[in-house]
This record gives C-alpha cells, sequence and structure tokens, in this order.
C-alpha cells in the first residue's frame, strides 16, 4: 500500500495456493518441441503481487488457472482476471502488470489479451478497453512512477 492510504478491502478473502508443477523428463528436454499451455501461463502470473496487499494474485483469487486460455498454434493467450471488489481501483494496475508480465516473459509471436472477468466490476468495459489498446499501454509504460509500481508487483517476494 502506498504513502499509508486506507484500503479499499482490508480483509480479502485469502485462498490456498495451488502446488507446484511437476517437471518432466520432456520438460526438461531441449530436443522436445513444448508447447507453451494454460498451466504455464498461469506459473507466470499467480507470484504477481497485489498493488495493495503483501499477498499474490492467487492467494487472493484474482487469477485461476481455469481463466487462462492459450493457443499455441494460433499464438494466442487469454488472461480473465477478477479483482476483489467490484469497485476496485487497483484493476487497471493489475490487469497491466500481468500484461506486461506476459509481454516481458512470452516470445513476441503471441498475442496477449488481459481482460477482466465479466460481471465481476464495475468499470469492466473502461478497464478492458484501456488494456485492449496497444498505444494505451505503451503510453503507460513510459510513465516512470507507473513502471516502478508495476516492477514492484512483478518483484519476487522474499519471505
Amino acid at each position: 500500500m502506498a504513502g499509508g492510504l486506507r484500503l479499499e478491502n482490508a480483509n480479502p478473502l485469502i485462498f490456498q495456493r495451488s502446488g507446484v508443477r511437476l517437471l518432466t523428463a520432456n520438460d526438461e528436454d531441449e530436443d522436445v518441441v513444448d508447447p507453451i499451455d494454460d498451466r504455464e501461463i498461469f506459473d507466470l502470473i499467480r507470484s504477481i503481487n497485489d498493488p495493495e496487499h503483501p499477498l499474490s494474485l492467487e492467494e487472493l483469487n484474482v487469477v485461476e488457472q481455469v481463466r487462462v486460455r492459450v493457443n499455441d498454434q494460433e499464438n494466442t493467450v487469454g488472461v480473465e482476471f477478477t479483482p476483489t471488489i467490484p469497485h476496485c481501483s487497483m484493476a487497471t494496475l493489475i490487469g497491466l502488470s500481468i500484461k506486461v508480465k506476459l509481454l516481458r516473459s512470452l516470445p513476441e509471436r503471441f498475442k496477449i489479451d488481459v481482460c477482466i472477468t465479466p460481471g465481476t466490476h464495475a468499470s469492466e468495459e473502461a478497464v478492458n478497453k484501456q488494456l485492449a489498446d496497444k498505444e494505451r499501454v505503451a503510453a503507460a509504460l513510459e510513465n516512470a512512477q507507473l513502471l516502478e509500481v508495476v516492477n514492484q508487483c512483478l518483484s519476487t517476494r522474499t519471505l
């Protein structure tokens, strides 16, 4: 939480983290074609830090594996996220953090679509429009203060 501001959701529900993905010999073999799947995308975004709480998006149930869609052949990745409250002012920042993490982690061939789970946010349409607009995303990432906040959300916590 930045600057001692009052939390919008002071007592969020905390969910159990899912287990670590077990790697097989094929996963580690560089000669085996390994298409990107929904679990791989979920593993990339599950540990993103919430901007208001010292919890991950997975722990707050903002991201779930069932809301990740990957089509490796068509080079598309879609992620729906669910803010903890319907009027969450951090929804755009959370979506931007997810999008940046995927842009930084995936090959450039992928088209990445990040949006709010339908019916879970009061400003769903406006937030989705911002996240889908390449120019708005690029402009946001040129803002040094905003980029610093996104990078904090993407940083690894030390426990």
